[in-house]
C-alpha cells in the first residue's frame, strides 16, 4: 500500500467527523439530571468504534529491528468500550492489516529461503485494555471536548508471512504444531495512548497510537540480528459512537467537579439546606432557652434545675441563701444570719422571758384575755422590724400522743394566725409542737393540767 491511499483514508476519515459534527452541533445538548453519587445507570457507559491507521513493524520508543527499512500499511479495527467511572474504562478491541518491510536489498534468511523484503499479514489482533481517562476531573473549565487518555493491557495476535520476491514460497497453510495451519498465535502487551474530541453528545472522533510487545521473534519471519522480542505500532484515526438512551449523559464528557458544583448550586438544595439551618437554630435557640422550673436561668445553665417557683436564685439558678445555712432567704426570716430550720432560718433563742397563753381542755380557741397580750407583742415586732417570735404548742396528757401532738399545733398556730392578721410577716414567726412532752407542771391535777396547755412565745 502506498502513501497515497493512507493519505485518503485520513482525509475520509476527518470529513466524515467533521460531518457528524456539523449535525451535531445543529441540536440542544442533552440536558443532564445526573447526580454525585447517583451510580452509572444514570449516564451512557458502552461505547462502540470503528477506526482505520497506519501500521508499521516499529514502535515510538526504538530498539532492534531485523529489517532496516519498513513501509507504512492500512490498518483497521473496531472498540467496544465500557466506561468504568469518570477516569476508568475497560476497552475490548480488534485491528488487522499488513506489516511491510525490507533490508535495503540485502538477503536475510526468513526460514523459508533468502530474501530481501516481506510482508506479514495481521489476520486478527484482539485485545482487551484498561483506559484511564486524565483530562476528565478539569479545575479550569466546567466541560471539556478535549480529553486524554492512557491505556495498557494484554492480547491475542494470529498472523502469517506473505513473500514478496518472486522465488519465495508462500507460507499460508504451513504453521502449527503440525503446520497445517494458516497463521503463528501469539500473545502480546498492548501500551498506547490517544486523544478524543468530542463531536457531539453521541459522537467521539478519536486519534491513537498504541505499541504492541509480541511475545515471540517471529512476527517478519527472520531472526536476523539476534533473538528480540518482535513489536508492531498501530497509529488510527476514527469514530466512536456512545450507545444508550438519549436523555442520559455521556459518562466520557462528565466533569465531577462540575457536577458537584451544580447540586451545591442549586437553589431547591440550597433552601433545603437553609431550611434546616433555620430549624437547627430554632431548635438550639429554644433549647439554649428553655427554663424548666421558671427561675429565670436557663436549664443549660442551671445548676439546680428544680428550684420551688417563687425562691429567688442567684446566677447559676441555685437558690438565694445569704447566711449560707441551708435555707433560702425567700424562707429565711433571719436572711443575714445562720439560723435552723425548725426557726425558718433564724439561730436558736436565748434564754429570756417567755410568756405563756393558756388555753381550755381539749381547745386551740384563744382566750379573751390573750388578746391584750398578743396586740403587745404585735406592736414590739412592729417597732423592730428585725425581732422575730418562737410559738411553742403543748398540751396536758389526757389523750393520746398523736392527738395532743396536733392540739399543740393547733394551738400555736392559733396565735400565729392573731398575730398575722395584726400586720406581723409569717416569715417573722416561726412554731413549734411539742404535744404533751414538756410539762411545766404534775398532769396529775387539773391545776397542774391546765397550766400545761400553753402557747410559750419566745421574742429575739
Amino acid at each position: 500500500m502506498n502513501y497515497s491511499t493512507l493519505k485518503k483514508a485520513l482525509v475520509f476519515s476527518l470529513v466524515a467527523a467533521l460531518g457528524l459534527s456539523e449535525v451535531s452541533f445543529a441540536q440542544d445538548a442533552t440536558s443532564s439530571s445526573a447526580k454525585v453519587f447517583g451510580g452509572r445507570g444514570q449516564y451512557r457507559t458502552w461505547s462502540f468504534g470503528v477506526n482505520a491507521g497506519v501500521l508499521a513493524p516499529v514502535v515510538a520508543i526504538g530498539g532492534s529491528n531485523d529489517f532496516t527499512n519498513w513501509s507504512p500499511s492500512l490498518g483497521y479495527g473496531l472498540t467496544l468500550r465500557k466506561q468504568v467511572d469518570h477516569i476508568f474504562g475497560i476497552q475490548l478491541a480488534y485491528h488487522g492489516g499488513e506489516l511491510s518491510y525490507d533490508n535495503d536489498g540485502a538477503t536475510v534468511n526468513l526460514g523459508l529461503g533468502p530474501r530481501t523484503d516481506g510482508v506479514t499479514q495481521i489476520s486478527t489482533a484482539l485485545d482487551l485494555t484498561g483506559i484511564a481517562n486524565v483530562g476528565s476531573i478539569d479545575f479550569l473549565k466546567r466541560e471539556n471536548a478535549v480529553n486524554f487518555n492512557l491505556k495498557a493491557g494484554f492480547g491475542y495476535a494470529a498472523y502469517h508471512w506473505k513473500e514478496i520476491n518472486p522465488n519465495s514460497t508462500p507460507a499460508k497453510g504451513t504453521y502449527g504444531p503440525d503446520r497445517d495451519r494458516n497463521n503463528i498465535r501469539n500473545m502480546y502487551v498492548p501500551v498506547g495512548a490517544g486523544i478524543k474530541f468530542k463531536v457531539s453528545e453521541r459522537v467521539n472522533f478519536d486519534l491513537g497510537y498504541t505499541m504492541n510487545f509480541l511475545d515471540a521473534d517471529d512476527l517478519d519471519g527472520t531472526k536476523g540480528k539476534g533473538f528480540t522480542k518482535d513489536k508492531w505500532s498501530y497509529t488510527s484515526a476514527g469514530i466512536e459512537f456512545s450507545l444508550g438512551s438519549s436523555a442520559k449523559p455521556n459518562l466520557d464528557w462528565v466533569n465531577p467537579l462540575a457536577l458537584m458544583y451544580d447540586e451545591l448550586k442549586d437553589p431547591t438544595l440550597r433552601q433545603e439546606v437553609e431550611a434546616l439551618k433555620g430549624r437547627v437554630s430554632a431548635l438550639e435557640a429554644a433549647d439554649l432557652l428553655k427554663d424548666s422550673d421558671g427561675d429565670g436561668v436557663a436549664d443549660k445553665l442551671d445548676k439546680c434545675p428544680n428550684t420551688e417557683a417563687g425562691i429567688k436564685v442567684d446566677g447559676s439558678g441555685c437558690p438565694l441563701d445569704v447566711d449560707a445555712d441551708g435555707i433560702p432567704d425567700s424562707k429565711d426570716a433571719c436572711p443575714t444570719v445562720k439560723g435552723i430550720a425548725r426557726l425558718n432560718g433564724c439561730p436558736e433563742f436565748n434564754a429570756g422571758p417567755v410568756v405563756p397563753i393558756q388555753f381550755e381542755f381539749n381547745s386551740s380557741v384563744l382566750r379573751t384575755s390573750a388578746y391584750s397580750v398578743l396586740d403587745g407583742l404585735a406592736s414590739s415586732l412592729k417597732a423592730n422590724t428585725s425581732a422575730v417570735v418562737q410559738l411553742d404548742g403543748h398540751a396536758s396528757a389526757e389523750g393520746t400522743e398523736e392527738y395532743n401532738m396536733t392540739l399543740s399545733r393547733d394551738r400555736a398556730n392559733s396565735v400565729k394566725t392573731y398575730l398575722v392578721n395584726a400586720g406581723i410577716a409569717s416569715n417573722r414567726i416561726a412554731t413549734t409542737a411539742y404535744g404533751e412532752s414538756r410539762p411545766v407542771a404534775s398532769n396529775a391535777t387539773e391545776a397542774g393540767r391546765s397550766q400545761n396547755r400553753r402557747v410559750e412565745i419566745k421574742q429575739q
